[in-house]
């Protein structure tokens, strides 16, 4: 238990809020949590012991806005700052103004942050320690003049990576040269919307291969401890899907050069708290650092069900200046999986559908855990990444956990938004993945052969019997009862509009929204012949940068600017015969 009685703000949202704030209760600390304009209803700012106003909806204005964490830090009496993973939570100037603000920064100093988030600096400490590490440049390049050399000189595959990010934000795998150029650019919009700097350095990029990590935790006494390795090969957009631990079919001289180059590291650069070394295993064998997350990863959970600790309840504890409660890697006592569940259609090419959960019927059994930021009634807000839950499965062996996924897989029902569990049944039918582990990071795109039908595309829901029980004073979150009369008169906002069958919409001329977001650009200007099949604009939604594609040729009348949010299926532009 915590030696004096902190209060821990919590700078994040969802899942990840909701799990940080059942370490708090059980390590008997209150939690704060934070709150942008469409995550006033969320699951976790209920739960949490205070909730506080960001005034604003975009990150910038909320999530990614220190001025505005430390103003409510201070208001709500916080002593401490958890980050999560994601928004600010690699930024080295946050932990920085955390600590200057006399408050306790739950994660490794802004010094460790600043060598291991720059990845280009991650890669020097990794030679030091002699680290395995492929080709890449020692400096962020200055352009895509400077990439398309380096492709030029050691050839492609090419990976243009965001130096000051992760989670697979701003990092695009180049596969022509003549793609090169638009990747490099469409890398550093990612990472400059992601994170606020959009520096990129380039790798060789190692062809199908596994993505196998280490989880390291340390305290402040000089105690460093590798808790085991993870498998997360199974991504989509450079986005992880399903993740397990520990790391299977590798050798035990593969799993100690792991743990050894993950323990050097860390101590190299004086690491304390939890966080992750990244590495990639190719078909022959090769292992390669890949990178260092200085935060919390969203696959934890795995890593605490083989090996009983909690450890975001163990960052409490170093935060709060205690030794960690183990000394050595603790033997494995079984093994688990974790799947993603993605507000998003997976048999539309993983498009992210932000709305309202009207079901949520998830699993319970042996071996099943949910940690969840939603419930039936929530709405998945089209502002952040799509994350809705996480379902963690474990049994004494793979096989076992494998037989328990499929059934609880088969238990679970949402509706109201598309969820990837179609696709997470279709991976655990496939043999690829449960029998010969034929996976590796590119495996959806390039040999997954199951079919994943479209969901039926869903208007969205008004629900004029909510009555909001929360009032904000003074920018913290109270509750109060009212009559629910007093809604009646509230409608959706003026722009919103009614989804059109994409079939139906397809025979004429118009453009349509293919998901929810903002409209970044057009890549076509009005007037314009262009072809069907051209990328004529370029969406974001949910942290991802989204292709709008002409459906038909023709000359463009662009009705739309950029810089709008739109709903999917909302009308853009035309394409008019020539």
């Amino acid at each position: 238990m915590a030696s004096i009685v902190h209060k821990v703000l919590i700078a994040n949202r969802g899942e990840i809020a909701v799990r940080i704030i059942r370490a708090c209760q059980d390590y008997g600390v209150q939690s704060v949590a934070v709150y942008a304009s469409p995550d006033a209803d969320a699951l976790y700012v209920k739960m949490a012991d205070e909730a506080w106003a960001l005034q604003g909806e975009s990150s910038t204005d909320t999530y990614l806005n220190i001025d505005a964490l430390l103003d409510i830090a201070r208001r709500s009496g916080a002593t401490m700052v958890h980050p999560g993973y994601g928004f600010l939570s690699e930024r080295a100037e946050f932990a920085r103004a955390v600590q200057g603000a006399g408050l306790i920064w739950i994660g490794p100093g802004p010094e460790t942050i600043e060598q291991l988030g720059d990845k280009v600096q991650a890669r020097k400490i990794a030679l030091a320690v002699g680290a395995p590490l492929v080709t890449g440049t020692a400096e962020p390049v200055s352009g895509a003049d400077e990439v398309v050399e380096f492709a030029t000189q050691h050839g492609l595959p090419i990976a243009i990576k965001a130096a000051f990010g992760g989670g697979g934000r701003g990092l695009k795998i180049a596969w022509k040269l003549d793609e090169v150029a638009e990747l490099y650019h469409s890398a550093t919009r990612e990472a400059l919307s992601a994170f606020g700097r959009g520096e990129c350095y380039i790798e060789q990029f190692i062809d199908r291969p596994r993505h196998i990590e280490a989880q390291v935790i340390a305290d402040n006494y000089g105690n460093i401890v590798v808790l085991g390795t993870r498998d997360c090969s199974l991504q989509r957009r450079n986005q992880k899907l399903v993740e397990e631990a520990p790391a299977p079919f590798i050798s035990d001289s593969q799993r100690q050069q792991i743990h050894r180059a993950a323990e050097d590291i860390c101590r190299h650069a004086r690491y304390v708290g939890a966080g992750t070394v990244e590495f990639l295993l190719g078909q022959d064998g090769m292992l390669s650092f890949l990178e260092v997350n200085t935060r919390l990863q969203v696959e934890h959970p795995v890593t605490e069900e083989v090996t009983g600790l909690d450890i975001v309840v163990e960052q409490l504890r170093i935060a709060d200046g205690q030794p960690l409660s183990i000394q050595k890697t603790p033997v494995s006592r079984g093994h688990a999986f974790e799947f993603r569940i993605n507000a998003e259609d997976a048999g539309k090419g993983y498009l992210p559908t932000p709305g309202k959960i009207t079901a949520f019927h998830a699993p319970s059994g042996p071996g099943v855990r949910l940690d969840s930021g939603v419930e039936m009634g929530s709405s998945v807000p089209g502002h952040y990444d799509s994350l809705m839950a996480k379902l963690i499965i474990t049994g004494q062996t793979r096989e076992q956990a494998i037989n328990r996924a499929r059934r609880a897989l088969r238990e679970f029902r949402i509706e109201g938004v598309a969820s990837v569990l179609p696709f997470h049944r279709a991976v655990m039918a496939d043999p690829d993945f449960t029998e010969n582990f034929n996976v590796h990071t590119r495996w959806i795109e390039t040999d997954f052969t199951g079919y994943i039908a479209p969901i039926e595309r869903q208007k969205p829901v008004t629900d004029e019997s909510i009555i909001h029980s929360w009032i904000e004073l003074d920018g913290r979150r109270v509750r109060l009862g009212l009559p629910g009369h007093l809604f009646s008169g509230l409608t959706l906002s003026p722009h919103a509009s009614e989804n059109t069958d994409i079939n139906q919409q397809a025979a004429n001329n118009i453009i349509v929204a293919p998901v929810t977001g903002q409209l970044f650009r057009w890549l076509a200007s009005d007037g314009e012949s262009v072809q069907a099949g051209d990328i004529i604009a370029i969406m974001e939604a949910m942290k991802m940068e989204v292709q709008v594609i002409a459906e038909r040729s023709g000359v463009i009348k662009l009705l739309t600017t950029p810089g709008i949010q739109f709903q999917a299926g909302d009308i853009l532009g035309e394409i008019n015969p020539q």
